[in-house]
């Protein structure tokens, strides 16, 4: 399995803005679920399949989280040829203005 894996440590109420170039599914887990991702098992995440962008994922609590994209494909692929992928992730924190507190 092939995916673009980026780990961060956020705060409940960061926003995590993702831009893609084509359908992709975005995943935001904490590590125990990253772990079983990576393993093929079972696991539980923020996110989803998006076709439009900018994706928005609220954080839903302080700690080290993962986020994941691959490409959703309905249509074979081609091994002479890769598929232009191109993302961006940002990261928009919450301050204490935003009238989120710890």
């Amino acid at each position: 399995m092939k995916f673009i894996h980026r780990r961060e440590v956020l705060h409940e109420g960061d926003l995590v803005i993702i831009f893609c170039s084509q359908p992709c599914n975005i995943r935001l887990m904490n590590d125990a679920n990253f772990r079983s991702y990576k393993n093929g098992a079972r696991h539980t995440y923020h996110g989803g399949a998006f076709d439009r962008f900018p994706a928005k994922i609220r954080v839903p609590s302080d700690g080290a989280w993962n986020i994941t994209l691959d490409t959703l494909t309905h249509r074979a692929i081609s091994v002479t040829r890769k598929a232009k992928f191109e993302h961006k992730i940002k990261i928009v924190r919450r301050t204490p203005e935003d009238g989120i507190t710890v």
